[in-house]
Order: structure tokens, then C-alpha cells, then sequence
């Protein structure tokens, strides 16, 4: 028997019990439908997140933020400055490896009115025009704050969506896109005009959701403070949803201006053309201005030599904070890591379920089969006594297995793409579920390796049958 011939009788087999033969399909149907979902959804959560990085300044920016004292120098904390712009005018002129640095500072418990409507930012800062590149803003209104800005300390802001439309109206409430630039706002009973707005950020889904809403002539209800245009925004509080609220809801302003206005008020001290007073105050002192930055941003030229970079960073700032280690580095490595590690556990997790559910398919594949054998005793006997080889018995029992198993896998790719589209519909996020061929052939191939498996054992039984047993059997 030729092989086409015995996949032909296999189809055959499966055809003359079809309700039985589905009935066997439906594990592996589950298996790879379920293999292939899972890897989709992680596949859109890991883009969703390393797009999300990417907004934030991608992995070349560093975070240095301050930290508690060493135990080891703790006799000395009377001499420790903090983050300061020394930090800042030494790192520009002595890390070659660093190409961009920005400072910030931040005062807590901030609210913004205009008229009777008031608002809280997430982000509130002052900081240097630089803070555009650092932080990947891009100025859809007006302009960024320039050196001029910084100089006199003016009181002008550039403002994120999310502040517009607490403050003016979500254009899906009014119905119309606001442009808020030379209006005043007052932050803290300080009053500020409004010199630029950031463009909306969001995530591809919310982008997709709100380009078809629009096909459609409909507009998405505001959901809140920020605009929250998509099926699944606002109810995920992934990492990759909170980075573009974050961004959304920022205010800036010029770093100066907020030193004077929010941290220098009960200042009487001289201040240095470093920005930091003569004499600096000890950490928790409130009797005189603060010069301490919240965070120091640094991006380095080459990802390749970011560990030469944070040492060189740590020579200089340990020479500016006289050998005291009261800062630390923050990297946007650690979130890459982390987004590494979170989708290979995810990965692993969901295959493992996956496996497991095609591993029962195939359980099934072998009961089926050791059935069609019991049922087909007398066949094989026929088929021995006019000279069918063992191989032969054999290679039969196996196809028609793997055909048990190749349509099954053909019929869960199909379904994983129904299956995908029911766990967005049921579970929205902030990312778009991604199917990937990868994942389809890993499916497809784990689906036939688990009917040849399934298949061997029948497979022997049937071709160790005895022909005069088999003949005889009733």
C-alpha cells in the first residue's frame, strides 16, 4: 500500500465516523486555539509595554534619583546636598559618554484652576526646555518654553491633553478640538499662561479605536479628567495605559520659576550661578530654599557603553556630593528586563496550560484509535493473511492518527483568531493581541507531534495482531 493510498483510507475512516472523529478533534482544536490566543495576547501585551518605553524616553535615558544615606556614612549626612544642579553642570561638562541631561524639580500636592473647575497633575515640574527630547513630547500647539523663559523665570507652561480637558473641555464633550495656548490658568494661586500643548498620546489600540469611531462619524464619551478615547482605555492599568496617562497629565514649567515660586519662597540666602543656595540645608529642613532636584535625567550616546557611562556619571557626582552616596540610577534596562521576564513567565504559564489541554487532545487521538482497532480486528487479519506487512499495519494506524490530529491543528488556527477576538471583546486592554506566524507553526507542529505520539502505541498493537487470532476474532 502506497502512501497516498493509506492517507486515503485514513480520511476514509475518519469520514465514516465523523460525529466521533470531531468529538476527538476538539482537544486538539482547544489546544492549539488556546496556544495560539495566549501567545497573541502576550505577543500585544510585550508591544504594548516596550511602547510604552518608548514613549518615556526609550532605553538610553537614566533616572538619578536621590537615596537614603549609606549606613557606613551616616556620620556624615550633615554634609550631604542632594541633587543639585552642580550635578547637573558638572555631569555636562565632564561625561563625554552622557549626551543629554535635564533637571527636575516637583512640588507635591498641586491643584490647577481656571474658573470653578479644578484639576490635579500627575506631573507637575519645572524643568529645562530639554525636557522635550528627553521625555519624547512632541508640542502639537504653541511652543516649548525656551532659554529666554528660563532666564527671567517667566510664568508661562506647557500643558498635556489630559490638563486641557479637565480645565477646558475634552473635545468629545464639546465637540470640538480646544486650543488652549494664551489662556491662564492659576497653579497653586500662582497665575500662568498657557505657551504650548503636547500632542494626545495613546496606545495603538486606542489609536485604531478612535480612527474607526471616526469612519463611523462617532465619537467615544470622555471617561474622565483625561481623554480615554478607546474600547479598552481606562480599564487596564497596565504599565504601558499609565505611561500615556502620565504623559497626558503633565504640566511644565521653567525650572527657575519653579524654584522661586515654589520651593525659594521663605528664601533670603544667596543663590549661586549654579542654581543652588550658599549654604545648603540638611535634608528635612524647611527654614530656608530647598536646591535639591527631584530627579536628574541623563541619556547616554551609546546603549552599547551604558555601563561605562553610569560609572563615569558616579565618578562626577560623587565628586560633587563629596564622596557621599546618596543618589542612586535608575534605568530603563530594569524595564526592559522586566517586560523580558513578565511575558517569558507569561510565555511559560499560558504554554504550559496550552500543552497540557493538546496533551488530552492527544489522549483522546489513542482512545479513538485503540477503539477503530478493536472494531477493525477481523480487517487487519484479512489484510495479513493476503500479505500486508507489519510496517504496513503500522504506518496505517499512525496516519490516520496524525490526519486526526493535522485537522484538528488546521481547525484550531482558524478558531484561535475567533478566540482572540472573544478575549478582546471580554477582557479590553491597552495593547492589541498579535497573532504571529511563529506561534501558529509552534501550534501546528506541537499538534502533529502529539498525534504521532498518540498514534504509536495503536499503531503497534495493531500490527503485532496475529492473523489466524485476528481472522477468528468476532
Amino acid at each position: 500500500m502506497n502512501f497516498l493510498t493509506t492517507i486515503s483510507v485514513g480520511f476514509k475512516e475518519i469520514w465514516a465516523n465523523k460525529f466521533r472523529s470531531t468529538l476527538t478533534m476538539l482537544g486538539i482544536i482547544l489546544g492549539v486555539g488556546s496556544l495560539v490566543a495566549q501567545s497573541a495576547l502576550v505577543k500585544g501585551l510585550e508591544n504594548g509595554m516596550k511602547e510604552a518605553l518608548v514613549a518615556i524616553g526609550g532605553l538610553e535615558k537614566v533616572y538619578v534619583t536621590p537615596q537614603a544615606i549609606p549606613i557606613w556614612q551616616q556620620h556624615r549626612k550633615e554634609q550631604a546636598v542632594g541633587n543639585t544642579m552642580n550635578d547637573v553642570y558638572a555631569l555636562q561638562r565632564s561625561a563625554p559618554l552622557v549626551r543629554l541631561v535635564t533637571p527636575e524639580m516637583q512640588t507635591r500636592e498641586v491643584t490647577v484652576t481656571r474658573g470653578s473647575k479644578a484639576f490635579n497633575p500627575w506631573h507637575f515640574v519645572g524643568t529645562w526646555p530639554s525636557a522635550l527630547e528627553m521625555n519624547e513630547h512632541v508640542v502639537e500647539y504653541g511652543r516649548m518654553f525656551n532659554q529666554a523663559d528660563e532666564e527671567q523665570a517667566r510664568s508661562v507652561c506647557v500643558i498635556g491633553t489630559g490638563t486641557r480637558d479637565a480645565l477646558f473641555g475634552a473635545p468629545e464633550e464639546i465637540g470640538r478640538e480646544i486650543n488652549p495656548v494664551g489662556e491662564f490658568i492659576n497653579i497653586n494661586h500662582q497665575r500662568f499662561r498657557i505657551i504650548g500643548m503636547f500632542e494626545h498620546y495613546e496606545s495603538e489600540l486606542d489609536r485604531k479605536a478612535r480612527a474607526l469611531a471616526r469612519e463611523k462619524g462617532f465619537q467615544p464619551a470622555a471617561t474622565g479628567p483625561s481623554r480615554k478615547r478607546g474600547m479598552g482605555s481606562g480599564k487596564s492599568k497596565s504599565g504601558a495605559g499609565i505611561a500615556f496617562e502620565w504623559k497626558n497629565n503633565t504640566i511644565y514649567i521653567p525650572l527657575t520659576t519653579m524654584w522661586l515660586k515654589y520651593r525659594a519662597g521663605l528664601a533670603t540666602g544667596p543663590v549661586t550661578d549654579a542654581g543652588t543656595a550658599g549654604a545648603a540645608p540638611a535634608i528635612g529642613a524647611d527654614t530656608g530654599p530647598d536646591p535639591r532636584l527631584s530627579t536628574v535625567y541623563f541619556k547616554v550616546r551609546n546603549l552599547s557603553q551604558m555601563n561605562d557611562a553610569l560609572q563615569q556619571v558616579k565618578n562626577v557626582m560623587m565628586h560633587t556630593h563629596k564622596g557621599i552616596e546618596d543618589f542612586a540610577f535608575n534605568t530603563q534596562e530594569n524595564w526592559s528586563e522586566n517586560i523580558a521576564t513578565a511575558t517569558r513567565n507569561a510565555r511559560l504559564s499560558g504554554g504550559i496550560i496550552a500543552a497540557i489541554s493538546l496533551l488530552v487532545g492527544g489522549v483522546g487521538i489513542m482512545n479513538i484509535m485503540l477503539a477503530s482497532i478493536t472494531e477493525r480486528v477481523r480487517e487487519i487479519g484479512v489484510r495479513k493473511a493476503i500479505g500486508a506487512t507489519f510496517t504496513d499495519i503500522f504506518i496505517q494506524i499512525l496516519v490516520e492518527s496524525v490526519v486526526i490530529a493535522v485537522i484538528g491543528g488546521v481547525a484550531g488556527l482558524i478558531a484561535s483568531k475567533g478566540l482572540v477576538s472573544l478575549l478582546t471583546l471580554v477582557s479590553p486592554a491597552d495593547y492589541t493581541p498579535v497573532i504571529t506566524v511563529e506561534a501558529m507553526l509552534l501550534a501546528f507542529s506541537f499538534s502533529v507531534g502529539v498525534g504521532i505520539l498518540a498514534g504509536i502505541f495503536p499503531g503497534l498493537k495493531a500490527a503485532r495482531l496475529h492473523p489466524i487470532q485476528a481472522l477468528r476474532y468476532e
